[in-house]
């Protein structure tokens, strides 16, 4: 099976780019990551990618006059590298419609919840507004990137019991944990050709 190339986008520690390289390295998914790019210098995600020998860039949002000119840099590079499809790993900054067009039904992203539980909420915010609900149950939630953010085709959810003790930090690590087998699981699905969106849905073939 020929092998798809991703482009991962991150802002963060990327743990979530870290789970992909090793299902990679496992050779659970049919795929390589063809270049990691960066908004922040800073991000640890870039060491991890770096460590790995994977090719990154960093292009500071800050560098440009307006987003599009920003989102084209990135469109730019992505497609400079052939990238198949682009995953965002902690990535924190909203797509525009422009972008998002352009890699229609390319773009993948993870949600630290059971959408749309928390949508458009990041980070702690999340497992604060889930505790806060009083829900029994949070999860992931890998899905389709749409002009609607955290509003696209649903891939996959994997679920978490909340419990009576939980506190933010506590409920964030055991959601993390989905969260790393549930992206590469996604990934793989795609990169396999069974994935199908109909309307809202996603079908698993």
């Amino acid at each position: 099976m020929k092998k798809i190339r991703l482009g991962v986008l991150v802002s963060g520690r990327g743990s979530n780019l870290q789970a992909i390289i090793d299902a990679i390295e496992r050779g659970q998914i049919p795929a390589e990551i063809a270049i990691v790019i960066s908004n922040k210098s800073d991000a640890y995600a870039l060491q991890r990618a770096q460590k790995h020998n994977i090719p990154t860039v960093v292009i500071d949002h800050k560098a440009f006059a307006s987003r599009k000119d920003f989102e084209q840099a990135l469109i730019d590079e992505l497609d400079r590298h052939r990238v198949d499809l682009v995953c965002l790993a902690g990535f924190m900054r909203i797509l525009s419609p422009y972008f998002v067009e352009h890699y229609k039904n390319r773009i993948m992203n993870i949600h630290p919840a059971l959408l749309p539980v928390a949508k458009g909420l990041y980070g702690e915010h999340v497992h604060k507004a889930v505790l806060e609900s009083g829900a029994k149950f949070s999860g992931c939630t890998v899905h389709f990137v749409t002009e609607d953010v955290d509003g696209g085709p649903i891939i996959i959810q994997r679920v978490v019991p909340v419990k009576d003790d939980d506190t933010v930090e506590s409920l964030a690590e055991r959601v993390l944990a989905e969260e790393h087998r549930a992206y590469p699981e996604a990934i793989r699905l795609f990169a396999e050709g069974k994935l199908e969106i109909v309307g809202r849905r996603v079908k698993i073939k």
